[in-house]
């Protein structure tokens, strides 16, 4: 198999997916109306009223309890969600869920647009609860932001859409636990303002995960063939997280955030392992007949897959973790 679809394959995808439109619309249900979704100002203090230097006191008080390593993990989820517009982009690539017109009433262009709206509330309330503390040094942290967007972001899908949704189903599910696992070190640690924040974030990382296995589900019914043979393709390659090229102007950086993350147990090898088995299995790999040649090859290659990965984990787990600390530019120079 090819690293990546040819055109001819590509356009065939997208017509299965325009095909699917009014499936996309049905579950536009996923995501919550305006006025019933959180806001980050229904969470964080307010600023306009009397009791605003307590209720920040507080605050900076409970994140004083934040352990480093965690604070790390926590400003790399937010530069992560911060750069949202390079995600929308990505999906507006895929041909068959292109929103035309940036105001399209396609079922797929009102998905697009609602999730990413939905999404951009992540990258605020982190960011302001990050101020807030007066922990962190923001401005590494927007530089961090600004050269993670200039630098751009491939998730190696070829801008195949099968691919891709396939990439973003594997990829709310890694951020979901991610986030969620940061909720329960918060609580841990004795803050549970933060806790509170990263478990609305969670809340809505768990819907738009759901949608996006609905779609892929939806395409295995329609192409097993087509979609077993795209899902391997994604899975060949370590799936690239999205914040994999981001920088403060040095090298390295996200290879020190994943080691935190890794370290303290906010996202594993392991939880990259629960992933393929939780796709393949949710989407019956195992069990579909009636495939190509090609579709009975990726499944064959896909039914071992998560065995593999979670004998490397353990693996990894057994060989004690390095204790060499690491520096952040968003801790001040400060090493965790």
């Amino acid at each position: 198999m090819s690293d990546l679809p040819d055109q001819t394959v590509i356009q065939a995808h997208a017509e299965v997916i325009r095909g699917l439109e009014p499936f996309a619309r049905e579950n536009l249900s996923l995501l919550k109306s305006v006025e019933e979704s959180w806001q980050p100002s229904d969470v964080l203090p307010d600023m306009t009223g009397e009791g605003w230097p307590e209720a920040v006191a507080r605050l900076r008080q409970q994140a004083r309890a934040v352990p480093d390593g965690l604070l790390v993990v926590l400003v790399g989820n937010t530069v992560t969600e911060e750069a949202l517009p390079a995600y929308q982009t990505m999906l507006n690539r895929h041909p068959g869920v292109t929103d035309a017109t940036g105001a399209s009433e396609d079922g797929w262009a009102l998905w697009t647009r609602g999730w990413t709206a939905e999404e951009n509330r992540h990258g605020e309330i982190l960011s302001r609860y990050l101020y807030l503390t007066g922990r962190v040094d923001l401005r590494a942290v927007e530089v961090t932001t600004q050269h993670l967007l200039r630098n751009g972001f491939d998730p190696g899908t070829g801008n195949d859409t099968y691919r891709g949704l396939v990439y973003t189903s594997f990829q709310e599910r890694a951020t979901k636990i991610s986030h969620g696992n940061t909720a329960r070190l918060a609580n841990e640690s004795g803050d549970p303002l933060l806790g509170k924040i990263c478990a609305l974030v969670t809340g809505d990382e768990s819907r738009h995960e759901e949608a996006y296995k609905r779609f892929v589900s939806k395409i295995f019914e329609v192409d097993p063939s087509g979609a077993m043979v795209a899902f391997a393709e994604m899975m060949r390659h370590v799936v690239a997280m999205p914040a994999r090229r981001m920088s403060d102007g040095g090298e390295g950086l996200f290879d020190r955030f994943s080691a935190v993350a890794q370290r303290i147990g906010v996202y594993t090898a392991r939880d990259y392992a629960e992933i393929i088995e939780h796709l393949v299995g949710l989407w019956n790999v195992r069990a579909l007949t009636g495939l190509t040649s090609a579709g009975a090859e990726a499944q064959e290659y896909l039914g071992k897959l998560a065995d593999r990965y979670r004998a490397l984990a353990e693996r990894a787990a057994a060989r004690p973790l390095p204790k060499r600390a690491e520096r952040f530019s968003w801790l001040f120079g400060r090493s965790c």
